[in-house]
């Protein structure tokens, strides 16, 4: 296996322990791997009023993990959510939120709730 099959793996089973730690948490996953052009979305994850957009990042440390979400990604990240949420009216009447999952060897996922801002009017 070529080292970006195994990180593209690796990225896979982080986001499915992100989805189901998210699901302990009482949020239901309305998608995962949410692509528009130009940006992605990890998990798309809601609970009462709220949607939660969600980016895992999985590295050696929490402290690596969050930094690894810089603002470029941030940008990229609020292009897909501009366009998910053209395609979903229905959320503009929740309250939307940047979060993000972080995953560490031998570690419980750390959800951060309100980890960055989205840019929602670019």
């Amino acid at each position: 296996m070529t080292s970006r099959a195994a990180a593209r793996v690796f990225g896979l089973r982080a986001e499915a322990l992100a989805a189901f730690w998210l699901r302990l948490k009482f949020f239901r996953i309305l998608a995962r791997n949410y692509s528009a052009s130009g940006g992605e979305i990890d998990i798309v994850a809601r609970r009462g009023q709220l949607v939660a957009f969600v980016e895992v990042k999985a590295r050696p440390t929490y402290e690596a993990a969050q930094i690894a979400i810089d603002a470029r990604k941030v940008a990229r990240l609020s292009r897909a959510v501009r366009v998910w949420l053209a395609a979903h009216p229905w959320a503009s009447d929740c309250a939307l939120r940047g979060d993000a999952v972080l995953i560490a060897p031998r570690r419980p996922p750390r959800h951060v709730a309100g980890a960055f801002e989205l840019d929602l009017f670019a």
